[in-house]
């Protein structure tokens, strides 16, 4: 692929994600244009068997753009890094298409595994800042991690992920990312403190009721 057309698509898809960018220029400033830009060369290299110097171009683009990508990573097209800082992206890591990552992501292995050890992302999937995705598992397409979230296990299709550890709070209620780029994710641990605070109010209540009935018995009996 030629640098200009590379550089078209990368406008397109900043474009279209960073209501920020205002000239086709300013992609030239994007952390995440650049590291792309050498990863894609140190991943030929790789795949080549030239280890050392692809490892020595992909840290020569962490050291600029504070985002680690390991040359042995797969990657599609259309990958948006906003801001980027504190992004990391394993060796075996898998990235499908039209997929938007957030500063402090990992995709990362847990230590223990060999051969496949990171985690496999498909079409269309954002991954809200500061997420750590651990492991060798996949995340079904169109689905949205939230900020802060630890997964560790398979995420199905069309999902939302919040929490830690991470699990599935919205499921089939299709948005696809990419298309609506909204942080807003349900609060799961706020839902259970208010059904907490609802069984509180209903046991107090019934405490009440009962000392209530056992005030009235103890006046028949003095009666």
């Amino acid at each position: 692929m030629g640098l200009f057309k590379y550089l078209k698509e990368e406008f397109a898809v900043i474009r279209e994600r960073d209501p920020a960018i205002k000239s086709p220029m300013e992609v030239l400033l994007y952390p995440s244009f650049r590291v792309m830009l050498k990863y894609r060369r140190a991943h030929k290299l790789y795949e080549k068997g030239h280890y050392f110097l692809a490892r020595w171009i992909s840290q020569r683009a962490a050291r600029k753009t504070g985002i680690e990508i390991h040359p042995g990573a797969v990657i599609g097209k259309g990958l948006f890094i906003d801001h980027g800082s504190g992004v990391i992206i394993g060796e075996t890591t898998v990235i499908g298409d039209n997929v938007t990552l957030y500063q402090g992501v990992t995709l990362g292995g847990n230590g223990k595994e060999t051969g496949k050890r990171h985690p496999t992302i498909c079409d269309n999937v954002m991954i809200s800042a500061g997420a750590k995705l651990i492991g060798s598992f996949t995340v079904g397409e169109n689905s949205k991690i939230g900020a802060g979230s630890v997964v560790i296990r398979e995420v199905p299709p069309n999902s939302t992920v919040v929490g830690v550890p991470g699990h599935v709070v919205k499921q089939n209620d299709v948005r696809v990312p990419r298309n609506t780029m909204d942080h807003q994710m349900p609060d799961p641990v706020w839902d259970d403190i208010k059904h907490l605070q609802s069984e509180n109010s209903a046991l107090c209540n019934k405490v009440i009721e009962l000392e209530k009935k056992l005030r009235q018995i103890e006046r028949e009996k003095k009666a």
